[in-house]
């Protein structure tokens, strides 16, 4: 899975990001795009210098291979000759010689852990480790096989001596059903914290624990109908899931483990799952926007939590892409009409096509009835961040509206405290304001939300505000209800956009706690 450069590159704290004055990639030359690499990985050249063998590699030299036109680097016990990627690294040479002649796994984890680096590095590879590299101490990840090689040494099964405590489960019978019970021993679980796929006789349920993934992974020893239910006994931290069996016969027992069966470890440990969810409907939103509508399988429960993302994933040249994007309702307004489609079974994406892209011009020609991978959702935004909320402030450019779409909705529903919500939406023309008639609809139905638009760009008839993210726009907008109300700032948009935001909303003497940003 090659990565299509988001925000999310570097990471956050990493020196090319302060370097760079809030750039997240540095400035490619021609030629060295990420169809350029894949063109180059693909055309049969030497890349590791060795002529198609594979060495076993001592730490020392290792150790030896440190300069720009030499860098290895070992990725959790192989090791790749990254000298030829280096023009084509979108968060520049200087991030990849952090990691040159030495083990690069934490790094690599903290950037962007779901990136599949044996794609994108296959024709890199120089060969193992001799000796068990520094990987962290808490990783565990299955045996795979690469190129022909496994790593010497696998990880076992980590012991989670902190965090919360070991959920367990059950099961029970009657002659048409099945019910597994988990027992999380947590208040806080709902029905978005479980994800349950059925495919074949492999039977997974995820449960998100905080910052913890508890997962049920079972070959079910006698077929189910694809249809099944899940309730969540939120005050006692229990979930069913009823299954219906295909012949009413007694089960003898629910079936034998699989992998990672009954084991409760770090999310940041899991990896992403996928399920191929089919293309139902595309519909023109702006000139270069559109709301994709796609469909989960029918033996799949999944609820992208209030500030989530999920990542989309095509194979485009062969090359297997991925992208993160933030699911959205149907409508702002669909409160005020009859739903369409249940709620529980498709997911939207407001998505802008940029024609000289290489993912989005590909999802663009998507036929209905094809399908999409789509991972489990990620991020760090909590619902409890809305509590007691008073004012709620959103700053937004481009499709870094997206976050904040489920967020006005479940504050103007959910929040009794609430007092205001306002949203600085920030374009560059009039024609790319994302759902312009349903914002001003809901500010008229809903006297607590008002919205401002900013255009970058605006034409000479354009009589509101103009500009971009500055001192003057955000402390006339940010005008709270009371003197002490409770605040929450939430910022999304292309990362120049929003870490000025935020620099500049510290300025104005916002805290930390009162601030979220997302990645557009």
């Amino acid at each position: 899975m090659l990565n299509v450069p988001s925000q999310s590159f570097p990471a956050p704290s990493s020196q090319q990001r302060v370097a760079s004055g809030g750039r997240s990639k540095v400035p490619l030359k021609q030629g060295r795009s990420l169809m350029d690499w894949i063109r180059l990985s693909k055309s049969g050249k030497d890349l590791t210098g060795l002529k198609g063998r594979l060495i076993d590699v001592t730490e020392e030299e290792l150790k030896k291979h440190n300069k720009k036109e030499d860098c290895w680097i070992c990725i959790r016990g192989f090791v790749y000759n990254v000298s030829s990627y280096m023009e084509f690294h979108p968060g520049g040479e200087d991030e990849l010689m952090r990691a040159a002649g030495s083990d690069g796994t934490d790094l690599f984890d903290q950037v962007h852990r779901w990136v599949n680096y044996e794609s994108m590095l296959k024709e890199c590879l120089v060969g193992r480790m001799a000796v068990k590299p520094a990987i962290p101490k808490d990783y565990h990840e299955e045996k795979r096989v690469l190129n022909g090689l496994l790593p010497k040494s696998q990880m076992t099964d980590i012991s989670t001596k902190e965090g919360p405590s070991s959920p367990s489960y059950d099961w029970f019978q009657t002659d048409s059903l099945v019910t597994i019970v988990i027992y999380t021993k947590q208040k806080d679980i709902h029905l978005d914290s479980i994800i349950i796929d059925h495919q074949n006789d492999s039977f997974r349920a995820e449960t998100i624990i905080k910052d913890y993934s508890y997962l049920i992974h079972i070959g079910l020893s006698h077929e189910v109908q694809e249809d099944f239910s899940v309730r969540v006994v939120e005050n006692v931290g229990k979930i069913e899931i009823v299954l219906k069996k295909t012949e009413n016969i007694s089960w003898k027992c629910l079936g034998h483990p699989l992998e990672k069966h009954n084991s409760l470890i770090p999310k940041k440990d899991t990896g992403l799952y996928y399920r191929k969810c089919q293309l139902i409907s595309k519909e023109d939103i702006t000139h270069d926007t559109k709301l994709f509508c796609l469909m989960l399988p029918p033996s799949t429960h999944l609820q992208v939590p209030i500030g989530q993302h999920v990542y989309l994933k095509l194979t485009i040249t062969g090359t297997e892409i991925v992208k993160p994007y933030t699911p959205v309702f149907d409508s702002l307004l669909s409160e005020f009409k009859e739903p369409v489609l249940p709620n529980n079974k498709y997911i939207y994406f407001l998505i802008k096509i940029y024609p000289a892209g290489l993912f989005t011009p590909e999802l663009d020609h998507l036929q209905i009835g094809d399908f999409v991978p789509v991972s489990n959702p990620e991020g760090n935004f909590k619902i409890s961040k809305l509590q007691e909320v008073e004012d709620l402030f959103l700053l937004a450019a481009g499709t870094g509206f997206t976050p904040m779409v489920k967020i006005l909705k479940y504050a103007l529903i959910n929040v009794p405290s609430l007092r205001k919500v306002k949203l600085m939406f920030f374009n560059k023309t009039e024609d790319d304001i994302i759902w312009r008639s349903q914002l001003e609809k809901l500010a008229f139905e809903d006297e607590r939300f008002d919205v401002e638009y900013v255009l970058s760009a605006p034409t000479s008839e354009w009589k509101g505000k103009q500009g971009h993210i500055s001192p003057a726009l955000l402390s006339e907008f940010l005008n709270r209800s009371s003197e002490k109300s409770k605040v929450l700032l939430c910022i999304c948009g292309p990362t120049p956009f929003t870490e000025q935001g935020i620099k500049l909303l510290h300025d104005l003497n916002f805290s930390k706690d009162e601030i979220h940003s997302f990645t557009a």
